[in-house]
């Protein structure tokens, strides 16, 4: 019983966590380009290099910093978010966790050897791996069935509510 209830939960858990390794994936090759655009290769090979005279913790470090300084962007939004500033607050709130994402993808890849010398954080990226894998299995049959309703290729109930979107649609658009 208890697992039934606790089963939405865990898929829209699921669902967020997917949608954070989606933006991940994605911004990286963005995040490519603008490296080859700027001259931020530059910047990329310096790091590394500096890096490469750093322990492991230390290397966290760098690791860490890039979240943090992007901390206050977030208080900001959260600012205008109490303030009913609802679309500065949406907007602030994006463009932290893209800038963040994507600057964060750019430090783990200069860092990412230096900190899977750490055992624990080596351990702790191979059991991300694993739950966003975990993720994949628990969302894709809810995105088949979604996908499905939407085809409306569902069951009768799916096929029908799809049917009675549409007629509601077309009998707005002829209202017009």
């Amino acid at each position: 019983m208890l697992r039934r209830l606790l089963q939405p939960f865990w898929v829209l858990l699921a669902i967020i966590f997917l949608i954070e390794a989606w933006l991940w994936d994605h911004l990286e090759p963005i995040v490519a380009r603008v490296v080859a655009a700027i001259p931020l290769r530059a910047l990329k090979h310096w790091l590394a290099a500096q890096i490469d005279t750093l322990s492991p913790p230390l290397t966290l470090v760098v690791f860490v910093v890039p979240p943090v300084l992007l901390f206050p962007l977030k208080l900001v939004a959260l600012w205008l978010l109490t303030h009913h500033h609802f679309m500065g607050g949406a907007a602030t709130v994006l463009f932290a966790k893209f800038v963040g994402l994507g600057v964060t993808a750019f430090v783990f890849d200069v860092t990412r050897p230096k900190l899977l010398q750490m055992a624990w954080f080596a351990r702790l990226y191979q059991a991300v791996l694993s739950l966003r894998a975990r993720a994949s299995e628990l969302v894709e049959p809810v995105k088949q069935r979604v996908l499905d309703v939407v085809r409306g290729n569902g069951d009768r109930w799916s096929s029908r509510f799809w049917r009675l979107i549409l007629r509601f649609r077309k009998s707005v658009q002829e209202a017009r």
